[in-house]
């Protein structure tokens, strides 16, 4: 299932590219326009909302596609374990943008002139928070993979879930800057994304259900 979903992807660049030129392009328009001086105190923060937004564009494509062409109800009803069809289809998203996300995350920091001695710490807290943001992203993203404008209603939706993510990931250079300890901010991120992973794979097989038979 893996080698499939990896695949599909290689198959179809431009779901990569696509989230990956907003990203880039939404930090060179704060590079340019934000002074540098709050850049370097705000970088991690304007980062953090940049991947979350880049995340909420790449989420609506998640399952739509398989849901139009009708292969989505036939991965729950005729594979062996649709359970971990759905893991594996949320394992290659986070692949191809929290991971992909965390690799560039020093050249996307210091294009945003964070302090070269915070861009490992910066990439360390993507790394354990952005799981959540796919996870609970695609909770929404199965509930909404029918309604027509379903973009839309997928932000309104997830976005509240999102805040903590939010919170604690800028929060993690903030506390660099002041001379505290960052492993509270860690160890929340982290513990959001264990619990994310503990319900959102049953939840997102849940809501592909109901979306399957509300159509």
């Amino acid at each position: 299932m893996l080698l499939r979903e990896l695949t599909l992807v290689a198959r179809e660049p431009m779901r990569v590219l696509n989230p990956l030129a907003f990203l880039l392009l939404a930090i060179m328009l704060f590079a340019l326009a934000v002074p540098r001086e709050l850049l370097a105190q705000y970088g991690g923060a304007v980062l953090w909302v940049v991947v979350l937004l880049t995340t909420i564009l790449s989420l609506d494509d998640l399952f739509r596609r398989r849901f139009d062409n009708g292969t989505l109800e036939q991965m729950l009803l005729l594979a062996p374990a649709p359970f971990w069809a759905v893991m594996t289809r949320l394992f290659v998203h986070w692949l191809y943008s929290g991971f992909l996300i965390t690799l560039i995350s020093p050249v996307l920091g210091t294009m945003l002139h964070v302090e070269s001695e915070y861009l490992g710490m910066l990439a360390l807290s993507l790394l354990v928070g952005t799981p959540a943001l796919t996870l609970l992203g695609g909770m929404g993203a199965a509930l909404t993979v029918g309604f027509s404008r379903g973009g839309v209603v997928l932000a309104l939706l997830i976005l509240p879930l999102f805040v903590p993510v939010l919170i604690f990931g800028s929060g993690v250079l903030s506390e660099l800057a002041s001379g505290d300890s960052v492993s509270a901010q860690l160890l929340w991120l982290l513990f959001i994304s264990m619990v994310a992973l503990t319900f959102g794979p049953f939840v997102t097989l849940a809501g592909l259900r109901i979306s399957i038979q509300l159509q």
